[in-house]
């Protein structure tokens, strides 16, 4: 697969396909949305993420103006977390991660909505506000990310502010970059990965080769310990194994199936399975599970807190008309910034179709792709695509679906930048 055939199979996935049946009615090009639809409803949007910001633009230019869209989001931009373990080595900034939603509201008539979500009503079919405001909908659809849960030892604000995880891209973030900046020659840097499953399968091994790979310009002596909940490398694991043993030779040290007991944020120390463990800095990433309002609505109804859906219109299997999308929903597919972008137009499409009186797409096809930085200039790949099997109802990875990039390179960490502008373009812009 050269790079250019790789960009057309990983870029805009799934839109393609998913405009076939309505394209006489909801076809245009990017930035129209057309009147000529003959299809009505009112979609409520609560998360402006990958998921949220993708589902609403593409509801407008799918369904036409008769569709008309409210985004909930509290925060005034989103904050990748693609690329935020560069802002870890000063490569980028936080400013520079940042998306607004000026342009989804100009361009596409999307109504945002400055506020937090309290509550979902999804017999009465409306979200109640923190401000007391009621929003009622025809169609929701929910993609508030993840809540964290809680690593014994850290409950309080203070240690959590000692021992960050830095999963969601924010201030976290920079405590991290500080942390790691004080770090004296010879320091040791303790990280945690959850059991699967978690937001962004390659993210922790790929934060391991960031921090080593700075160390080793700036802390010679410094060591990286990996601290890994699974049997073995999730994502990437042959390039990610050639980073560990060899680009990063005497600096990372990796271990697998190791269970963190508790972490005393005053001591920087962890009990684990492998014994006791002191560090300069310690980055624990707790487990994880679906955002706080699907919980608080009976909604994250399957294993681990997720919410379970029906992958063909990504409805939830016990609210009628509640949409899940993005990380909060339990599929077979990756938590992940460019699947959330691929279940968004999936679910877009199946609400369109639904409005019109039209069945859902019955084989949905999802591509992904990921790129990790390993040094300051070299990165792999991953991508996968999924298609619907109708025999298990859900989204099965195709042979030969999942593919890592043949070696690290200075290619790759270019091509990063190209992909990451591309998605974030058809999500935001």
């Amino acid at each position: 697969m050269n790079r250019r055939d790789f960009f057309r199979f990983t870029g805009f996935g799934a839109s393609a396909a998913l405009l076939s049946r309505l394209a006489d009615a909801a076809t245009g090009q990017l930035g129209f949305v057309p009147t000529n639809t003959g299809i009505k409803g009112r979609v409520v949007v609560i998360g402006g993420g990958m998921a949220g910001a993708t589902v609403a633009k593409y509801l407008r230019l799918w369904g036409g103006s008769g569709v008309t869209v409210t985004l909930v989001e509290r925060d005034a931009a989103y904050t990748s977390n693609i690329l935020s373990n560069l802002v870890l080595n000063g490569q980028r900034t936080l400013t520079s991660l940042q998306f607004g939603y000026t342009t989804l509201a100009s361009r596409y008539g999307i109504k945002v909505v400055r506020g937090e979500a309290k509550a979902i009503d999804h017999v009465g079919h409306k979200v109640l506000l923190a401000d007391g405001t009621s929003l009622p909908y025809d169609r929701l659809v929910v993609a508030p990310g993840i809540e964290f849960n809680v690593i014994p030892g850290l409950e309080t604000a203070a240690a959590q502010a000692k021992v960050p995880h830095a999963w969601k891209a924010g201030a976290q973030t920079t405590t991290l970059k500080s942390q790691i900046a004080a770090m004296p020659s010879g320091g040791t840097f303790v990280m945690t990965i959850p059991a699967k499953p978690y937001r962004c399968p390659p993210g922790p091994y790929e934060r391991a080769c960031v921090v080593a790979d700075w160390l080793k310009r700036n802390r010679p002596g410094s060591k990286v310990i990996v601290l890994d909940a699974n049997s073995g490398i999730l994502a990437e694991p042959e390039n990610f194994t050639h980073a560990f043993d060899v680009i990063h030779q005497g600096v990372i040290d990796y271990h697998p199936g190791v269970t963190i007991n508790s972490i005393n944020a005053s001591t920087m120390t962890l009990n684990t399975s492998m014994g006791a463990l002191r560090a300069n800095v310690i980055n624990a990433i707790p487990s994880q599970r679906a955002g706080s309002i699907l919980t608080a609505s009976g909604l994250a109804n399957a294993p681990g807190q997720w919410a379970d859906v029906n992958v063909l219109t990504y409805q939830s299997t016990v609210a009628p008309g509640v949409h899940i999308i993005g990380d909060s929903s339990a599929t077979t597919q990756p938590k992940a910034g460019h699947i959330a972008n691929q279940e968004a137009k999936i679910c877009a499409d199946a609400i369109v179709r639904l409005l019109a009186g039209l069945s859902p797409d019955p084989a949905p096809v999802t591509n992904s792709a990921c790129y990790s930085p390993i040094t300051s200039q070299t990165a792999s790949w991953l991508s996968s695509r999924f298609a619907y099997d109708p025999a298990t109802a859900k989204m099965a990875l195709v042979a030969g679906g999942l593919v890592e990039a043949p070696s690290i390179s200075k290619d790759n960490y270019e091509e990063m930048f190209k992909w990451f502008n591309t998605l974030m373009e058809d999500s935001f812009a």
